[in-house]
């Protein structure tokens, strides 16, 4: 059974079993910082499960499409030593959303790999965690497997050969147990069942994982059963296929044999078992999906690890021998094979090719050169491959660690890791101590550091000592240039410490300069970025530097602020509470700070109360240059991997702060006026941020509260106080509603099913029904098909519904009739003409269309497809 049929098996499947098939989303997860690749079938899901999101289904089946090449899931070095790892597979899974639970999850698992793949029940063993009682009865007296072919997985922790059985999202929130199924490759390979001192060997393979969603673990550990438990599953179709198709390597299923081939046409290779050309045939999948998702190749995070991977590939076609770029002609190759299931690879088919090419010939022109110095080092006898080596790759001929490493470890190699970081270390050294710098490509500077007077006042004279104009320095700019100027001292701040740099002009008799922008483009060098408005200005010119003096006082509000919320998170939520990022602009604060959950309304509340206080308390700012190590003992906080001179300045703000701070303040905490958080939320995994604003943006920000609350108050015809009671009683009524016609949408199609009954046809022999049912979901169809086959009999049913613009299909057909008339071909004949397309088992199948205007012909057309097939 080849792979693609496969995946549409196990979608048609769950779609028989009313799921939602839902596409795979993209590899690079939307608004989740805490992933670098979505590695799961659950990843889409997770806000669901969190129970952040609603989706207007309650169970879904998706076969997605996952990389573990980078973070925490990371199998790049696995693929090509092992049967099973790879950069990019695929993940069939079906979801339950607080609808079915760990019954109807083991029926469906076993009923798809039994009957719908025909796999052999005693080729399959399963485990259930340690005290999962429930799921082991379900599997012994409901599904009947052996006892002696279920084993009960415990904790890692105090017991030897056992592995976990037990899924978390996190130290924190939704997690419950797992009952994995794993099927027996047969006495002649090596290996015990799982459980046992050997089960890391080849014979038993895990192929499914259901993952029960049933409690909620808290901040002490402790487990409260969730109200709606949920499940979450996921089987690797390269593993099922490996099964299906009577292998024993992943390497050796149909999607890879294709690629396999096509890898060793590129590479003129005869040995189709090699390994680097698995590597290669892996590697295409994943560097072309990512591309395909957004990603581009590029010296950090998710491009990063994609040139790593594109990197690895072309050196096992050059260990091959192919020394000409190669990888991007089995783009094509792998369009062929998946481009049926993943449309998005086809069209983007042309883009793909083009990049890869492109940093195949980037890297070409290193590789080689690259590759003689590290065969000259791997020549001697040393067992360890030096550190100064390996940064020379690294530094001169772009070859990544890992990769260094894995050319190493195929000649039984190991790195002198602790040397290369010696030799960045003293690169990073001599970078800092340069005098030259650059700013942008082609922006260099020699020349004393800018005297900085911002703290005393906001206008000043300053000499220009330097012009830039699109990157290169010149002697003079005109009307209508963007430059960057650079000041033998200055007002202006520049952005350090998360609060961005000032704004203003620089003017003189002979033109006038618009500050967007203030950075420093050496540690005490400052860049005045912007456009000349009037004029033209030259090196050594006399310019009047004056800050915006309002934009200054607001970015103070906020940033006094942000020291005030330091002390008040970690006065209310802890001394574990450490600063992580932040950005202070002239509109509100952005915090970031380390704690393990999120901050409660209650907590947020007390916080605001705290800074609000010492903002009454106006307690005068102080500053003072002291030694770093004088300033840490007396309780100054440093932050979030700031460097620190010898001489440093501390903030302080009355009792409540003190803290090591570059940065622009307040006068007093009262010049801050008020303060208002407008969001809390995670962006990392331990990492929350908190976002706010001060002074006349944050009295602004009430009031637009205040506004919103009188308009939701008089849509509800109620008092603002009275607006949350009204909006209870509403959703209370709505929910009746809900009830009441749910019911009557049952009640409706059982009464129709009498009539309908009596309208049923024949063609060639067979009793048939093709009827529009009107105000039924796709659950009150199942259930008339149901009554209606009880009542005929011997019959072949179409049962469909309009609503809003969507068509609902169920097709239903009785046993003795399934060796001639197939439930999903009869479904997927109706849906054809109505806009879509579904599919199921022989006897149930389910389908939906965008076409209603077309369903009286389409079902009309029931009786000469029976009539044909009868």
């Amino acid at each position: 059974m080849k792979s693609s049929e496969i995946r549409r098996r196990f979608l048609d499947f769950f779609a028989s079993k009313g799921h939602t098939i839902v596409p795979s989303s993209p590899l690079i997860p939307g608004n989740d910082p805490t992933l670098l690749f979505t590695n799961a079938g659950m990843v889409q899901f997770k806000d669901v499960f969190l129970g952040r999101e609603q989706r207007p289904y309650v169970r879904a089946v998706s076969s997605q499409r996952c990389v573990r090449a980078g973070g925490k899931h990371n199998d790049l070095e696995n693929v090509g030593y092992t049967a099973r790892h790879h950069t990019f597979f695929e993940m069939l899974g079906n979801f339950s959303f607080g609808d079915y639970f760990k019954r109807e999850a083991i029926e469906f698992a076993w009923e798809f790999l039994t009957c719908e793949l025909g796999i052999p029940k005693d080729k399959l063993w399963v485990t259930v965690y340690q005290d999962d009682d429930e799921a082991y009865d379900i599997w012994a007296k409901q599904i009947g497997v052996p006892a002696e072919r279920i084993t009960r997985i415990g904790d890692k922790a105090g017991q030897k050969y056992h592995s976990d059985n037990f899924w978390q999202m996190g130290d924190t929130g939704p997690c419950g147990p797992c009952t994995e199924i794993f099927y027996d490759h047969g006495p002649e390979v090596a290996g015990g069942p799982p459980g046992s001192p050997d089960e890391d060997g080849d014979r038993y393979i895990e192929i499914w994982n259901n993952v029960f969603m049933q409690f909620n673990r808290d901040e002490h550990g402790v487990l409260h059963p969730l109200p709606k438990p949920s499940v979450d599953t996921g089987m690797g179709l390269e593993r099922i296929s490996a099964v299906m198709q009577h292998v024993h390597s992943n390497y050796e299923i149909d999607l890879f044999q294709d690629l396999i081939k096509a890898a060793a046409r590129e590479t003129h290779t005869q040995d189709l078992a090699n390994n680097s050309l698995k590597v290669i045939a892996d590697h295409i999948r994943a560097c072309a999906f990512l591309i395909v998702d957004g990603a581009i190749p590029s010296n950090e995070g998710r491009g990063y690890v994609l040139r790593r991977i594109i990197r690895r590939a072309i050196r096992h076609g050059y260990k091959l021998g192919q020394k000409q770029p190669f990888f991007h002609k089995l783009v094509a190759d792998l369009a062929k094979a998946m481009g049926e299931a993943y449309p998005e690879l086809v069209a983007a088919q042309a883009n793909v090719t083009a990049i890869l090419k492109q940093e195949e010939e980037r890297f070409a022109e290193t590789l080689e050169h690259g590759m003689g110095v590290l065969e000259e080092a791997l020549a001697s006898e040393d067992k360890m491959l030096d550190g100064e080596t390996v940064f020379k790759l690294y530094d001169t001929y772009g070859f990544p660690l890992d990769l260094t490493a894995d050319i190493a470890r195929e000649r039984g190699v190991t790195v002198d890791f602790a040397g290369f970081e010696a030799a960045m270390e003293l690169q990073r050294e001599r970078a800092r101590a340069a005098s030259k710098f650059t700013m942008g490509k082609g922006l260099e500077f020699n020349g004393e550091p800018t005297e900085f007077h911002g703290y005393d006042t906001l206008e000043m004279e300053g000499r220009i000592v330097a012009l830039y104009k699109e990157g290169s320095q010149v002697t003079e700019i005109h009307a209508g240039d963007e430059a960057v100027i650079v000041l033998d001292r200055t007002p202006f701040y520049a952005e350090s410490g998360g609060q961005i740099g000032d704004i203003g002009e620089l003017t003189s008799g002979h033109g006038v300069f618009v500050v967007e922008d203030t950075q420093k483009i050496q540690a005490e060098v400052f860049g005045h970025k912007g456009r000349l408005k009037t004029g033209r200005l030259a090196v050594t010119d006399m310019v009047n530097a004056k800050v915006d003096a309002e934009a200054r006082s607001r970015a103070a509000y906020n940033h006094s602020a942000t020291h005030l919320l330091h002390a008040a998170l970690r006065t209310v939520l802890g001394k574990h509470v450490t600063q992580k990022g932040s950005l202070v602009t002239a509109e509100r604060t952005r915090f970031d700070f380390s704690h393990p959950q999120p901050v409660t309304p209650e907590q947020l509340r007390e916080i605001e109360r705290l800074v609000n206080a010492e903002i009454r308390r106006n307690s005068k700012v102080e500053t003072r240059l002291m030694k770093h190590d004088e300033a840490i003992k007396a309780g100054a906080m440093a932050l979030f991997g700031e460097k620190y001179g010898d001489e440093v300045r501390v903030v302080g703000m009355g009792a409540f702060s003190t803290e090591l701070c570059g940065g622009t303040h307040v006068k007093r905490t009262g010049d801050i006026g008020l303060f208002k958080i407008v969001a809390e939320g995670g962006v990392a995994a331990g990492i929350r941020r908190i976002e706010a604003v001060t002074g006349p943006a944050a009295v602004a920000y009430m009031q637009e509260q205040e506004e919103t609350l009188r308009e939701v108050a008089n849509s509800l015809k109620a008092q603002p106080q009275e607006v949350a009671g009204r909006l209870a009683q509403i959703q209370d009524q709505v929910k009746a509603m809900e009830k009441e016609l749910a019911r009557f949408k049952a009640k409706l199609a059982a009464s129709q099913g009498d009539d309908l009954a009596n309208q049923a046809q024949e063609a060639n022999g067979v009793k048939f029904l093709a009827a529009q049912i009107e105000g039924a979901d796709t659950k009150a169809l199942r259930e008339l098909a149901d009554k209606l086959k009880d009542k005929l009999k011997s019959c072949a049913l179409v049962l469909a519904s309009v609503e809003s613009g969507k068509v609902s299909l169920i097709a239903s057909v009785s046993a003795d009739l399934t060796d001639k008339i197939k439930a999903g071909e009869l479904v997927n004949h109706v849906a054809q003409q109505v806009g879509g397309k579904g599919g199921g088992r022989a006897d149930m199948a389910q389908a939906g269309g965008t076409q209603p205007d077309k369903l009286a012909t389409a079902l009309a057309s029931v009786k000469d497809w029976i009539a044909g097939k009868a």
